[in-house]
């Protein structure tokens, strides 16, 4: 299968293959690589913090698991790579049910491959944009009852939505679907630490295939309206819950990730 017929541009860095740079993966192409490296050259701690971003997703995974929760929604899951979803809630409970989302052709292509004997795992092709055809797509409802709690996870993808879009209606379409006792984990990129480099690197986005729109900390918090947020409330990644096996070391202190997280509860 040629890149034509997958339908994307190599020649436009992709968000997900510049996540799946900046964690050292290989599923990337050269405007990817010189994208990432501009970027890295304003903001280097960068590489660190998408370990750290994953390293919260396995954290906040293992918690829901071990809360009772069986079904995940991963919406913008990205390029596959260690400690998936379903690696790692299947750990806890192994007969949890996944259903990844993302609307890169690659990610798709690649996902499926991984997923091709997982029955209680897929992939589905979608946009976090449109959240109702999400929640109503076939693969969705065949593995996930939302009369029962499910974790719906919005990990580094809330910063590729823009005001204009609505976000925070986003995301009470997601709530009113979601069961009480249901869970929100989310990460967003701030501006709130070191605004002139991010700000810089957010330049070389508006090139890729989606464009950066960081937040402060109160717009951030706005959207876990309607959740409680467990302890220890919206931090920056090393400050959820940290574990010695994925401590990552911010010479600068934590606000270096550059990315804020939380998990939050539907009551």
């Amino acid at each position: 299968m040629d890149r034509e017929s997958l339908g994307f541009d190599p020649n436009t860095p992709s968000v997900a293959r510049l996540y799946d740079y900046y964690l050292g993966g290989k599923d990337n192409f050269p405007a990817d690589r010189e994208a990432a490296e501009r970027i890295l050259s304003v903001a280097p701690e960068l590489r660190a913090a998408a370990r750290a971003n994953r390293a919260f997703l396995g954290r906040a995974v293992r918690h829901l698991a071990e809360a009772g929760i069986t079904q995940f929604l991963d919406i913008g899951t990205g390029l596959p790579t260690q400690g998936n979803v379903h690696e790692v809630a299947k750990k806890v409970t192994p007969d949890a049910k996944v259903v990844y989302v993302d609307r890169d052709p690659v990610v798709l292509v690649h996902a499926r491959a991984l997923l091709a004997d997982q029955g209680d795992t897929t992939v589905i092709e979608g946009d976090l944009r449109e959240p109702g055809a999400v929640l109503g797509h076939p693969d969705t409802r065949r593995l996930i009852d939302f009369d029962r709690p499910v974790g719906v996870l919005l990990v580094a993808i809330m910063h590729f939505i823009a005001e204009a879009d609505r976000p925070g209606e986003i995301i009470a379409t997601l709530r009113e679907a979601m069961a009480p006792g249901s869970y929100l984990v989310l990460s967003h990129g701030t501006s709130d630490a070191r605004p002139a480099a991010v700000d810089r690197g957010t330049e070389v986005y508006r090139n890729a295939s989606a464009q950066l729109t960081l937040r402060g900390r109160e717009r951030i918090m706005e959207l876990f309206e309607g959740f409680e947020l467990v302890d220890p409330g919206l931090v920056w990644l090393p400050q959820w819950r940290p574990e010695q096996a994925d401590e990552i070391d911010f010479v600068d202190g934590p606000e270096s990730s550059l990315i804020l997280c939380g998990v939050g509860r539907k009551g």
